[in-house]
């Protein structure tokens, strides 16, 4: 048996360099095409439902092909918190040398955490849309933390775009980038306990469950919402391997890391080896691991595995459709995660009504919402604005793209156009 903590003192000794920084502040308003082919490259009717299922929703707007077709919709959509996982690969012109230079193995063995970010949808997803997108670094920051001493906080542009050439989404991701060993030398988490439950304590867990409703068909009017209103409370959990499973079999995974298998997991190994770590076994298997690998997560300072954040910001949109209900569009969703979520963790999600508005034909509603656990520690929390329809006024708007996205937008699109075709009349070797 191979001692995994050992394993991981072996493997993990990267750190965060001066020259790694450098070299990332060089890319920041970098915009380049996403070649990567993503999981789900394409929405279909199944993978829409599957993914509504990886989020715990069962909200026939999103798990049938029927029931759209009597809403505003037309037919079945996607939750807008699907776009981010959607990608097919979007031709474009090479990134700048400058550039390519700066990114070969930057950050190599440095552990990143999706700490929250921000997305501005446009465009509602339908079975058979296509998403190709095109994203930059927008900022970065060095700060020190007391998880992992100096960390370095980055947020990246990824814009998306469908077939017809229609942004669907801006999405804004903020990550956190810590040494491995450092986290695991200081062990902040590390006198955390894991939760345990009597048949008590899931009767109280399950009553939230059995006491959530889906608002659906019952039109939420902008005129009868009212500031100061409490959103009902959700449960989230308690967090399983199961769940994780379950997220991943809904079409999450980062394809340039991912889950891969057999064949395709040695190519990959060979490609990042910094990436495969022997686990108990001896076997090299993912860093990625110790979000269903508790002794892995042990070996790097936590006390057990833990979700993802990209979990958290799709289980807050959830909270944010069920409350406005199948005429509403979800326009902007804000979130940060602050704490972990373990295994054996339960999420309570509240909320509340802070504003409503009138802007560009838009009758808007801004939220603020929260993620408490068990424990009573507050572990993420948000902001959000939906589209609702007026009484006065009618069904809901879609927002405008912004003027520089648009350009930008159309710009690589078209770019994208001309390559694809300039590859299809090139002769055939």
């Amino acid at each position: 048996m191979v001692d995994v903590k050992e394993e991981f003192d072996k493997n993990t000794g990267a750190e965060l360099t001066d020259s790694d920084i450098e070299r990332a502040r060089q890319l920041i308003g970098v915009d380049t095409a996403s070649k990567y082919h993503e999981h789900i490259s394409t929405a279909s009717y199944d993978a829409i439902r599957n993914f509504a299922f990886g989020v715990g929703d069962d909200n026939p707007l999103y798990t049938t092909e029927e029931y759209g077709q009597n809403t505003r919709w037309g037919g079945q959509i996607a939750p807008n918190s699907m776009s981010q996982i959607i990608g097919y690969p979007m031709q474009g012109d090479p990134m700048p040398e400058h550039a390519k230079k700066a990114a070969k193995s930057l950050f190599k063995g440095i552990h990143v955490f999706v700490s929250g970010g921000t997305t501005d949808w446009y465009r509602p997803i339908y079975p058979g849309d296509r998403l190709f997108s095109y994203n930059g670094e927008e900022s970065l920051d060095v700060k020190n933390s007391e998880f992992a001493g100096r960390s370095v906080v980055k947020v990246r542009r990824d814009v998306k775009v469908n077939q017809r050439g229609e942004v669907v989404s801006v999405h804004r991701i903020l990550s956190v980038l810590t040494e491995r060993k450092t986290a695991k030398d200081r062990g902040k988490y590390s006198a955390i306990e894991p939760a345990s439950y009597t048949d008590a304590d899931i009767e109280k867990i399950d009553a939230v469950y059995a006491a959530e409703k889906r608002r659906g068909a019952e039109t939420r009017f902008f005129e009868d919402v009212a500031v100061g209103e409490q959103l009902p409370a959700m449960a989230k959990g308690p967090l399983t391997v199961t769940e994780v499973i379950g997220f991943h079999s809904g079409g999450y995974g980062h394809v340039p890391y991912g889950l891969k298998a057999s064949r395709l997991a040695y190519q990959n190994r060979k490609r990042i080896p910094a990436f495969y770590i022997k686990n108990e076994l001896g076997v090299p298997d993912v860093a990625q691991r110790l979000h269903w690998d508790s002794e892995w997560a042990k070996a790097i300072g936590n006390p057990m595995a833990y979700d993802y954040g990209v979990m958290r910001e799709t289980w807050f949109h959830h909270y944010l459709t069920d409350w406005g209900g199948d005429d509403a569009f979800v326009v902007r969703q804000q979130d940060s995660m602050r704490k972990f979520n373990y295994q054996g963790d339960v999420q309570f999600l509240s909320g509340e009504v802070v504003g409503k508005r009138e802007e560009n034909g838009l009758f808007l509603v801004d939220l603020t919402m929260k993620m408490t656990n068990q424990r009573d520690v507050e572990t993420s929390f948000g902001e959000a604005t939906i589209a609702l329809p007026s009484r006065e006024h009618g069904a809901t708007l879609l927002p405008e793209v912004p003027a520089d996205i648009a350009r930008t937008a159309t710009q690589m699109w078209q770019r994208h156009l001309e390559i694809t075709d300039e590859k299809r009349r090139a002769p055939k070797a």
